[in-house]
């Protein structure tokens, strides 16, 4: 069983920098937790991701249901209220047992990272995603920020 879920924010770095993050932790699955997961930076949308990913034998899993709605998107970008996004993102995910129960799983029998674009998880739901599967884990599982 894992004991870390890592979380890596792709903001600021290339794909060689990203990928040599996730090998010098052992990454075996990576889970995207974008709702789009679609990148203006070279390499990170998702089918360049996931061949990147491949041919460096890490899986990759996207789950879109952990990804921040547009509407809650847009809120934030108007008012800058990180503790009102929160808020809505945990309202949210209350909605999404199913896939926190998959994403669990994973991470039970993978070394596993969340991967989301902002580089500081303070201000990425990634922090959000993580918490919810540690409590899963009945709050034993590490989580680190690469």
């Amino acid at each position: 069983m894992a004991s870390t879920l890592y979380t890596l924010g792709y903001e600021g770095q290339s794909i060689e920098s990203f990928l040599t993050a996730l090998k010098e932790h052992s990454i075996e699955c990576l889970l995207d937790v974008r709702e789009l997961p679609l990148s203006r930076k070279r390499g990170f949308s998702k089918t360049a991701l996931k061949n990147h990913l491949e041919r460096n034998h890490i899986k990759y899993i996207h789950f879109r249901e952990f990804g921040s709605p547009k509407e809650i998107r847009e809120r934030l970008k108007e008012t800058k209220d990180y503790v009102v996004f929160f808020k809505a993102m945990e309202n949210h995910l209350a909605d999404v047992e199913d896939a926190l129960e998959e994403a669990y799983h994973c991470i039970l029998e993978n070394v596993s990272c969340l991967l989301c674009f902002e580089k500081s998880p303070k201000q990425c739901h990634r922090s959000l995603v993580a918490q919810k599967i540690k409590e899963k884990d009945k709050n034993r599982l590490l989580i680190n920020n690469l």
